[in-house]
């Protein structure tokens, strides 16, 4: 703890607020996070004591979807939107130990995400930080450091995960997918990590709802959706198999961290492919 009370953030950051990043950074144990990313923490541990399991579970769906890409789908370009602070096993990592010439863009417009991720990927021609937001595909996509990495004539592995959750019903969060996957060609995949509403279980529904609450107060916009809303993401996508369901369900591995349990229902994902 004490590394964290000392941890100095750069200068345009208000630390007085809480960022996503950051106290994500914290469920993982961490130490890119401030008093105020560590005080909602506490506030969501206090609703959902199993989030930090449910944020290792993210992890390792991240892992096991970039290694399935990289290593059995043949991709070799990743577009990482809402990357996220680097931890263990970045997608650059994962994909370049199954892939050497693996090419990264990892984008966020956290400044405190953009400050580490250039520092860390300065050595590495084959990665670059995007300082853009999910909800301006077509900047993102542009910016001359995607285009550098990204051939858009070859497919291209989108990562959004846990990011559309933070985007409001009008802020349209399938059409920001379709926009993203219409720039991408045939071939391409799509990976989605999203904060899970099910409706049908009144006590996990509760939970979601007072932690969508708590989100909202702090960060104003986010929402759990049900399976349906998640699915209209991917809309004209082939569905890989296991489809959509908890992150450890998918493809489970024997290097996973998080196991099934009391979290097990809060974070769900699903692949598909562009026809």
């Amino acid at each position: 703890m004490a590394d964290r009370r000392q941890k100095r953030a750069p200068l345009e950051v208000d630390t007085s607020r809480p960022g996503t990043s950051r106290v994500y950074d914290f469920m993982l144990g961490g130490k890119d996070n401030y008093e105020a990313d560590r005080r909602l923490a506490l506030s969501v541990l206090e609703i959902a004591p199993g989030a930090p399991a449910a944020a290792r579970a993210n992890r390792d769906f991240l892992t096991r979807v970039v290694r399935f890409l990289a290593a059995e789908a043949g991709i070799r370009q990743f577009l990482d939107i809402g990357a996220g602070l680097p931890a263990q096993d970045n997608v650059h990592e994962v994909a370049q130990s199954a892939a050497p010439d693996s090419r990264v863009v990892y984008v966020d417009h956290d400044p405190i995400v953009l400050v580490h991720g250039r520092a860390l990927l300065a050595v590495d021609d084959r990665t670059a930080v995007v300082e853009g937001d999910a909800r301006d595909p077509d900047a993102i996509i542009d910016d001359p450091e995607t285009r550098r990495l990204i051939d858009l004539g070859e497919p291209v592995g989108l990562l959004l995960l846990g990011v559309l959750h933070h985007l409001a019903d009008h802020e349209d969060p399938a059409g920001t997918v379709a926009r993203l996957m219409e720039r991408l060609p045939s071939g391409s995949y799509l990976a989605v990590s999203h904060f899970h509403n099910p409706v049908d279980h009144p006590e996990a529904s509760n939970q979601a709802y007072a932690a969508e609450k708590l989100f909202n107060e702090a960060f104003g916009t986010g929402r759990w959706r049900t399976r349906e809303e998640i699915l209209a993401c991917f809309d004209g996508l082939e569905l890989l198999e296991p489809g959509l369901v908890p992150l450890p369900e998918w493809r489970p591995g024997s290097g996973d961290r998080a196991k099934p349990g009391p979290a097990h229902h809060t974070l769900v994902g699903a692949v598909a492919r562009k026809p």
